[in-house]
């Protein structure tokens, strides 16, 4: 019996994906769960996943295993830009089937795999194929990341289109409190709203609070 995978995506970059995916593990691992995260793609470093690395550190655990035999980030690449990009400067492609097969292995080793993707859905990850084009085609559940700060509303509303266009399964709605705008009559509004809106998009679907950890 293998796990189960989600999907974590954001509504756009700088959302608090990371932090969320992290939260979310550090939260089931409490409750007895046997959960692991995985990079999809990791832009911007050399050797080892920043992302993974700030996972664990909120998860309150060390590198495990699979993070030091690299299967929770099987394609790291050195420029800081969209994956299709990162991949040609690096002069490779981006290596999709391995992507598949460490996903396939901490599926078969944990109650649950959380797979922070990057940036958004719409991100592409080669000249041909965008993030969504690769959640479609493995049929895995999304989490996806929102906020309440100013432009949130209308990027969630176009995440939510494109996915439930797509006849792709929203697991949650993920609204990270660490990204709330300012303005407290904003964050309230736009926390109201974007629950409605769920209701209509994916009524079946979870709206989780993501809160400011003290130690994160």
């Amino acid at each position: 019996m293998t796990g189960q995978v989600y999907f974590v995506s954001g509504i756009d970059t700088h959302i608090g994906k990371t932090y969320a995916t992290g939260f979310l593990a550090r939260q089931w691992q409490a409750q007895g769960m046997r959960v692991i995260t995985q990079k999809l793609v990791q832009t911007g470093n050399d050797a080892f996943s920043e992302d993974i690395a700030e996972h664990r550190r909120i998860m309150g655990i060390a590198r495990l295993p699979e993070d030091i035999s690299g299967i929770t980030a099987p394609e790291i690449f050195p420029y800081p830009a969209s994956p299709h990009l990162a991949a040609q400067l690096a002069g490779r492609y981006l290596d999709l089937a391995k992507i598949r097969a460490a996903t396939q292995q901490l599926r078969q080793r944990y109650d649950l795999v959380l797979l922070e993707g990057a940036g958004g859905l719409m991100v592409p990850l080669t000249a041909d194929l965008l993030t969504i084009d690769y959640i479609a085609a493995q049929q895995y559940p999304v989490i996806l990341v929102s906020s309440g700060r100013l432009g949130s509303i209308n990027h969630t509303l176009l995440s939510l289109e494109a996915l439930h266009r797509r006849g792709l399964s929203l697991y949650a709605l993920a609204y990270n409190l660490r990204d709330e705008s300012k303005d407290r009559l904003i964050s309230q509004d736009s926390a109201a709203f974007l629950q409605q809106q769920l209701l209509q998009y994916f009524p079946n679907a979870q709206w989780l609070e993501i809160p400011i950890l003290a130690a994160a």
